[in-house]
């Protein structure tokens, strides 16, 4: 089964998809990188070496997100159900806009619900919290494969399916 969804991203539709959603992945950790000082401070507060790692840590997590959302988008097509290691890149991009994001806007919004003991000063600049975000992706990834590996259904033979 993992060979049939691997070779179906290699479809020009599935490469499109995936290519929009690096993009919007990359915008949604890029803007929080921004709320959460930018680039320059980075630079500035840590050295160039704190915006390099961030920019790439983006990229790697943009790019692991896209190819999980190819993954689980046609894993549904082919059996019908829907995966839980899909969800995976959801929770990553939801855990860095309540950790590393924009500190006073989740200060706020953990106020709203009486919460009111959060993290004021994170250290370098969220990059901790960065790196949990990717092993939370990393593992929703192998989860994934997982899932994949063992459809709990029978795929119907046909010219499609092998």
């Amino acid at each position: 089964m993992i060979e049939i969804v691997k070779a179906k991203q290699k479809e020009p539709r599935a490469l499109f998809w995936m290519g929009v959603y690096f993009i919007i992945f990359l915008i949604l950790y890029t803007l929080l990188d921004r709320f959460n000082g930018g680039y320059l401070q980075m630079s500035s507060d840590y050295g160039w070496y704190l915006a390099v790692l961030n920019i790439g840590l983006n990229l790697l997590m943009s790019s692991l997100g896209a190819y999980m959302l190819g993954l689980s988008t046609t894993f549904m097509q082919l059996t019908g159900l829907s995966d839980k290691g899909s969800h995976a890149t959801f929770l990553s991009v939801i855990f860095g806009m309540f950790t590393y994001g924009c500190t006073p806007c989740l200060v706020t919004f953990f106020a709203t619900f009486g919460i009111t003991l959060t993290v004021a000063v994170l250290p370098l600049m969220g990059l901790p919290y960065k790196l949990i975000s990717l092993i939370l992706l990393i593992c929703g990834y192998f989860y994934l494969i997982h899932e994949i590996k063992r459809p709990k259904c029978s795929l119907p033979k046909g010219k499609d399916h092998g």
